[in-house]
């Protein structure tokens, strides 16, 4: 079992940054993979990205180049560091966590899931 709990959410300007992060439990954190994914109001769930338990990191296109994913295993957690940031990337953004090697994408590899934190982005 492992419980996720992010941070780190906020009110931030277009073209500012925030650092999202997400703390698990459970003493098996570097055997998951994890990922980042979003969802704004009236939209499914879509994927942001995802760093295997390699730290092999992937992106959905519309955040490469912007948004970073990284993961601290001694500290059991894993950020988002979000540069400039565009009203589109208004949404609850949720940590999530899958028991393989590989580098899951779709909402239904994943796990488990944290709460969400809410990012709004102000034009």
């Amino acid at each position: 079992q492992v419980q996720l709990v992010e941070s780190g959410g906020g009110l931030v300007q277009a073209g500012g940054s925030l650092r999202l992060s997400c703390a698990a439990s459970g003493r098996t954190f570097r055997s998951y993979a994890l990922g980042w994914f979003r969802q704004a109001p009236g939209k499914e769930r879509e994927f942001v990205a995802g760093i295997t338990r390699g730290a092999i990191t992937y992106y959905a296109d519309s955040v490469k180049g912007r948004f970073t994913i990284s993961r601290d295993n001694a500290e059991n957690t894993v950020y988002l560091q979000m540069n400039s940031l565009k009203s589109d990337d208004t949404a609850v953004y949720y940590c999530a966590a899958a028991a393989t090697a590989w580098g899951p994408r779709s909402r239904g590899e994943y796990d488990y899931w944290g709460q969400g934190t809410q990012v709004t982005v102000s034009s």
